[in-house]
């Protein structure tokens, strides 16, 4: 009786927390796919959830896939395709100036040309595309931070609530064993780091919100909105800490130190500081993490030399590398004869626990200098941002950093990832929030002020932006 009666009672706190938090953003019913998709995403494949199980983590399932899965993703790709197709001008202007990310998944197509299982090549690939679309939706908004602030939180309202009365009255859903037969919470997620991952993500969103809201003193249900954010803010701060995702916990206390820090003066949002900052940070983790810097401080978050046997799985998975320059495929390398190998050889693991050595195996050393690329431009393109869209920014810089150093012991530069998906938005350049022209400015605005909110022309300028379009 008393898990329905605990049930009834998430159910009536998720629908208040959305009644609650009501912002009066203008956004389309077309936000409504990006939601669906980062819904799936960042809890479990439909046909888990259908299965009524706990989570499922089979070697066979990740490489066949499920029909279901793959009918239901591919119906929300077309949808959100269509809603592009009706925003095609807009949506091109977004393509048009990140070339590396384009770059980076052109690549990732043409590796089907030595990949070992073309077919598994495509179906993956199709859904990193998606991811994009998904990005793309949001930002052809006409107001495409109130989207991304009202689909990033309602995901939080459904998930978080959810994960715990799953992990307290639902263990059958919300609990699980690891490989060493170790108990572990799971909530929503598939395991414990899954589970981490979205508090992390979703706690550093609503930090960025409610500083934000805090600051803006004119904003309407001001109070309301803090005291939404505060309840849900506190769910996940609980399952931070007590989910046992040290990696999580570490990224979420980074980020947060970022956004607070850009958060206290504009002194702090200047280029120099910002980038002293990200690369202390960056040079910190991996200092600790790799080169053993930092005495006890492994120890102090219940992690040893080993990484909890990370560094056991690198050592075995790299001597298989198919290609050292250009890999085995996209997604192709835990694919086949390897996935049998490493059932036997790192009972049933399906990634190398760390992103750039992922990448290295499937698409070799090229893949990483497209990444490079990627996070170089990307990190341009963000701080640029500093002064014109100070706001919107810092949660950028949270959200690339968190990419970057998540993905040292977890591998999430892939398809369908939220860390992979947040990432891509951040180093995306994207329409300036804070500054969005009227229809009668836009003949005479070109490409470059609307992005970088400045007047600047060169000899490559590409079209004005003619039209933003609300569907």
């Amino acid at each position: 009786m008393l898990p329905q009666v605990a049930a009834v009672i998430a159910f009536v706190g998720i629908v208040a927390l959305f009644r609650l938090d009501r912002d009066g953003a203008r956004v389309s019913k077309a936000i409504w796919v990006p939601f669906v998709w980062l819904l799936i995403a960042s809890s479990r494949p439909i046909s888990s959830w259908l299965a009524l199980s706990g989570p499922v983590n089979n070697g066979d399932a990740y490489v066949e896939g499920s029909p279901l899965d793959r009918n239901a993703l591919t119906l929300i790709l077309i949808v959100g395709l269509v809603v592009l197709l009706r925003r095609r001008r807009e949506a091109h202007k977004i393509v048009s100036v990140n070339g590396p990310v384009i770059l980076f998944f052109a690549y990732c197509m043409i590796s089907v040309v030595w990949a070992d299982y073309p077919v598994v090549l495509l179906k993956r690939w199709i859904r990193g595309v998606a991811d994009i679309v998904m990005v793309l939706v949001i930002l052809t908004e006409t107001d495409w931070v109130g989207a991304l602030r009202r689909v990033v939180t309602r995901l939080g309202f459904i998930l978080i609530p959810l994960s715990i009365l799953f992990i307290r009255f639902f263990p059958a859903l919300g609990r699980a064993y690891s490989r060493g037969g170790s108990p572990m919470w799971t909530g929503v997620g598939t395991d414990k780091n899954a589970l981490g991952m979205i508090c992390m993500l979703f706690g550093t969103f609503l930090l960025w919100r409610g500083l934000s809201t805090f600051s803006d003193k004119a904003t309407k249900q001001r109070t309301r909105q803090l005291v939404t954010i505060g309840i849900l803010f506190g769910m996940i701060l609980y399952l931070l800490l007590v989910v046992n995702s040290q990696t999580a916990l570490s990224c979420f206390a980074m980020a947060g130190t970022l956004i607070v820090f850009t958060a206290i003066s504009p002194t702090f949002c200047k280029p120099l500081f910002v980038t002293s900052l990200v690369a202390a940070m960056l040079i910190a983790s991996f200092s600790v993490l790799f080169l053993g810097v930092g005495g006890g401080a492994l120890s102090s978050l219940g992690r040893d030399a080993s990484l909890t046997g990370r560094t056991d799985v690198w050592r075995t998975v790299l001597p298989y590398a198919v290609n050292p320059l250009i890999g085995a495929g996209y997604e192709n390398f835990w694919v086949g004869e390897r996935v049998r190998l490493f059932e036997h050889l790192l009972g049933g693991l399906n990634q190398a626990h760390n992103g750039y050595i992922e990448l290295y195996l499937n698409i070799g050393w090229i893949g990483l200098m497209l990444l490079g690329g990627i996070i170089v431009s990307g990190y341009r393109n963000i701080v640029r941002h500093l002064d014109s869209d100070r706001e919107i920014t810092r949660l950028k810089l949270a959200f690339f950093l968190i990419a970057l150093i998540y993905n040292f012991t977890e591998a999430s530069f892939k398809m369908q990832s939220p860390v992979w998906i947040m990432f891509l938005w951040a180093v995306m350049l994207t329409p300036v929030s804070s500054r969005v022209p009227q229809r009668a400015e836009m003949s005479s605005c070109t490409v470059k002020e609307l992005y970088f909110g400045e007047s600047e022309t060169h000899s490559g300028q590409v079209g004005a932006w003619n039209t933003i379009r609300q569907t």
